[in-house]
């Protein structure tokens, strides 16, 4: 009996292992069913594939193999290959497929997660605002899906990459003295690698580098400036070393893609970019178009974007002691009270500053989304733009959390705030299911593909030719066992992105043609089959080969 009690009694005065607080371990639940349900979407072979993806993965391929290390996505001079290096070990170890391209931007997704997290809590967030984020964050839809896990070219880095930034600036302009210098050196670097990979985070790097600047100039000058330059220069590296040796101005090229030489009406873009622009790009949508009734949230953001600002601005303006309370210090000793009210009023500075940084950045994506001839000529497809949006949701919700979580009797405002986040949450939700219910279609679209690929094989096919949207695809496909050329619907050479290509067709002395049944090239090819060449119709191709 006794030995029982004095076991009792130390189990009682042993520490117990902390717990997790609840907020915390729904957002880990939340946060792995997000990658989860993405993972299931590769696995279906969703987001569907095309040749621009096989493109990297084509790039990803050669680097594997040691035979080249491009700096930028083949056939341009902008939109760094960044994707090409990550998926290469893959490639080297599985060979050369859809999903070894898509693993490392799953994992790039969820390091997005963990940052947005860690993010909306030094903003001054409150766990489960933060869960809220990640929420919203997991969901999917067509958009958005297709943003995170297509490896085309750019944006599946841009977001975790932009959330470190606003970590960094965080970390550099409250003071923190430990590490001062690798994040200095992380901050340069990071916006150096954003201009090489895409320059569609500029204006959130240019809204942060400001904050950075005007809080820490003078910590600026000297050696730690200039490693923040020379970070920024190592960044930019392949860009600018391309640059040098080849003569080569990429703005010139990212104005001309982003459609500065083509026409496009005022009201087109307008309507593009404010309308359509920013219920797509948040993932409010089903895959390809937008239902009258989501296009709320194009009234709900200016709001949010008005409303947020002047909360930050109260935030930034507030004095010493009501900063110390909005940042939440729960202790002050007696002799250190000056010391702490000093540091609570730079945390909420320097958090207010940052939300500032983040809106400003919102904003200038969607002005420069909505000037450019894109937002106009291909509103949906060119929504992809606005996919760093995402990165601001932390600053852009807290007006309405803020409103939501208030306690006392309920009034309008609380009523309109919480019922703007159930809707948010409600369309996200819907557009997400949208998403999911294409699975099917894509997976069939898929095993025709790969129907075309052995049937191919199986006849000895070794030179195609194609239309654009089928050569990159089927070479990437087979491992270049297969090379395609492309050709337009007047038979004439299309785009290629890789000159050898072509070239091996066109000395090939019997190639195949291929094009996708009732495509343009399809029916111009029918009209007029090549000469010598036997037709044949397999899973939704039409094929001319040549006679045995």
């Amino acid at each position: 009996m006794t030995t029982g009690v004095r076991q009792a009694a130390r189990d009682a005065t042993r520490p117990r292992a902390p717990r997790w607080p609840a907020p915390v371990v729904l957002a880990l639940l939340v946060g792995l069913a997000g990658v989860g349900y993405r993972l299931a979407l590769l696995l279906g072979d969703t987001p569907r594939t095309n040749s621009d993806e096989a493109t990297m993965g084509l790039a990803a391929l050669h680097i594997a193999r040691g035979e080249d290390f491009p700096v930028f996505f083949y056939g341009q001079a902008y939109m760094g290959a960044l994707e090409a290096y990550l998926a290469a070990p893959l490639v080297a170890l599985a060979g050369p497929s859809v999903l070894a391209l898509r693993l490392p931007l799953l994992a790039l997704y969820a390091l997005f997660l963990l940052l947005s997290w860690r993010l909306t809590r030094r903003l001054g967030g409150d766990r489960w605002f933060a869960l809220l984020v990640v929420g919203l964050l997991a969901l999917g839809a067509d958009r958005i899906v297709k943003n995170q896990l297509i490896a085309g070219g750019g944006y599946p880095e841009l977001n975790p990459i932009g959330a470190g930034l606003a970590l960094l600036t965080l970390d550099l302009v409250t003071g923190r003295p430990a590490g001062r210098r690798w994040r200095l050196a992380g901050f340069g670097f990071l916006a150096g690698l954003t201009v090489w990979v895409d320059p569609l985070l500029l204006p959130y790097v240019l809204a942060l580098g400001a904050v950075l600047v005007t809080i820490t100039g003078r910590d600026l000058r000297g050696r730690r400036g200039v490693l923040l330059a020379g970070a920024a220069l190592l960044g930019a590296a392949p860009l600018l070393g391309y640059g040098l040796t080849h003569g080569h101005n990429p703005l010139a090229a990212v104005v001309t893609a982003g459609g500065g030489d083509a026409v496009a009406s005022w009201a087109d873009r307008l309507h593009g970019g404010l309308v359509l622009g920013p219920a797509l790009g948040m993932g409010l949508c089903s895959p390809g178009h937008c239902a009258t009734w989501q296009l709320w949230w194009a009234l709900a953001l200016p709001v949010l974007l008005v409303l947020a600002a002047v909360s930050a601005w109260r935030a930034w303006r507030a004095d010493g002691a009501r900063a110390v309370r909005a940042d939440g210090a729960r202790a002050v000793r007696a002799d250190g009270a000056r010391t702490v009210r000093a540091d609570g009023a730079r945390t909420v500075r320097a958090g207010a500053a940052v939300r500032l940084a983040l809106l400003a950045g919102a904003l200038g994506t969607l002005a420069a989304y909505t000037v450019s001839s894109a937002a106009g000529r291909t509103p949906v497809e060119s929504s992809r733009y606005l996919s760093c949006l995402a990165i601001s949701l932390p600053a852009l919700l807290w007006p309405l959390w803020t409103v939501a979580r208030r306690r006392g009797p309920v009034d309008l405002p609380r009523l309109a705030a919480v019922g703007a986040l159930v809707a948010l949450l409600g369309t996200a939700t819907i557009a997400t299911a949208d998403a999911l219910a294409t699975v099917p279609t894509n997976r069939a679209e898929a095993q025709r593909h790969r129907a075309l690929v052995e049937t191919l094989r199986e006849r000895g096919v070794r030179h195609v030719y194609g239309e654009y949207w089928t050569c990159n695809r089927l070479t990437f496909a087979t491992g270049e066992e297969i090379v395609c050329a492309v050709l337009d619907e007047t038979l004439h050479p299309g785009l290629d992105r890789l000159p050898a290509y072509p070239r091996a067709v066109r000395e090939s002395p019997a190639p195949a043609y291929v094009a996708p049944v009732g495509s343009p090239l399809a029916r111009r090819l029918d009209r007029t089959p090549p000469p010598a060449r036997h037709p044949l119709t397999v899973a939704g191709w039409r094929i001319w080969l040549p006679h045995p």
